[in-house]
């Protein structure tokens, strides 16, 4: 998807904020929808479903958390979280629930509407037709359980493969480090942040030798308190975007 068109959901209890949010994005193409509370969320989110919803978490109603925990029983629908609490348990407690990306305040809307396009453009992994998941030249074959870059075979061993493929499987998204540990080494391990920060590196390490080189850096990225995104662009910010919201 394209952000040309694109039909946003912003909800915002703070009318200033939310009134410069739907003025910008509007200029910038996107057909925006606003709402003050989770309740006003909800309705306008059954009654269009939007392309993607921008989600402050301190509404008046109901906690933002909650909000995500409603929309994902039944969608996949990209969120993002704009909020004020930038403790690391708050942000991962909106990853958790199911956001894909989160920005605390204040923010440069610049930055934000580049967050938006890289969701956009990856509401789900690069899948062949043959269900090959590929990132750059890097490419996992989950039938052969094999992993290639430019076509040359690279050996993981099986927990570096499950890692790998569960990044691949999340390309733009933020991936908490508790869910990749539960996703590769299950539940008993959740606190084993050790572990990640272990294989991480000798994912980096093989892909690099083989031939990726300093990019990996950025194809696989840290977010530091959080976990890691996965090609996630960098973001030019537009010369004329207002400093913050």
């Amino acid at each position: 998807m394209t952000a040309s068109g694109a039909w946003l959901l912003v909800v915002e209890d703070e009318e200033p904020a939310r009134r410069l949010l739907r003025a910008y994005l509007a200029r910038r193409g996107y057909r925006v929808d606003e709402a003050a509370s989770a309740r006003e969320a909800m309705r306008a989110w059954e009654a269009h479903r939007p392309d993607l919803v921008l989600l402050d978490l301190g509404l008046p109603d109901l906690d933002g958390v909650e909000v995500i925990r409603r929309i994902r029983r039944d969608a996949v629908t990209p969120i993002i979280v704009l909020s004020a609490r930038g403790e690391e348990r708050d942000k991962v407690a909106g990853l958790e629930a199911g956001a894909d990306d989160y920005l605390s305040k204040p923010f440069s809307i610049g930055e934000l509407e580049a967050r938006i396009r890289a969701v956009l453009r990856r509401l789900g992994p690069d899948v062949g037709p043959d269900g090959r998941l590929r990132l750059g030249q890097v490419e996992l074959d989950p039938v052969r359980r094999s992993v290639t870059v430019a076509g040359d075979p690279v050996h993981f061993s099986p927990r570096e493969y499950e890692l790998l493929k569960v990044l691949l499987s999340n390309q733009g998204r933020l991936v908490t480090r508790e869910r990749l540990l539960r996703a590769v080494w299950g539940h008993e391990h959740a606190g084993a942040r050790e572990y990640l920060h272990v294989y991480v590196g000798r994912l980096r390490h093989k892909l690099a030798d083989a031939g990726v080189g300093p990019a990996i850096e950025q194809m696989i990225a840290t977010e530091p308190g959080i976990g890691y995104r996965v090609a996630a662009p960098r973001p030019t910010v537009p010369l004329d975007a207002p400093a913050a919201v």
